[in-house]
């Protein structure tokens, strides 16, 4: 259950570079899916590391298009709270590895590894 927000959110990242024409960086994306398996600390720091990278990424675009919009006389208020959204599921999906669960799961105390 803990994974269904990382998973979305790093799935809805690799669309949106998709879409962009960024087709290496959506795959590369897509490839930090297998990371996941990986149950080590430096796992969870990569993909806190890309969540919050990505999470900036959505707050650029949400501010690039809403003032593009603004400036075209179109409605804006509809995409700006659905990026809004995008980006706090985003940015709260890299919190998800500071919870109990997942630092356990993958041994965020551990030292050794």
């Amino acid at each position: 259950m803990s994974f269904i927000p990382i998973v979305l959110s790093l799935l809805v990242l690799a669309a949106h570079f998709l879409r962009g024409g960024g087709l290496l960086v959506a795959v590369g994306v897509l490839g930090l899916l297998a990371l996941l398996a990986i149950r080590k600390p430096w796992v969870a720091r990569v993909m806190q590391v890309v969540l919050t990278l990505g999470a900036l990424e959505w707050m650029r675009t949400l501010v690039t298009l809403a003032m593009r919009r603004s400036e075209q006389g179109e409605p804006f208020l509809r995409m700006t709270l659905i990026l809004g959204v995008v980006t706090a599921v985003t940015l709260a999906s890299a919190l998800l590895f500071e919870t109990p669960k997942l630092r356990r799961l993958y041994r965020a105390n551990d030292d050794s590894a």
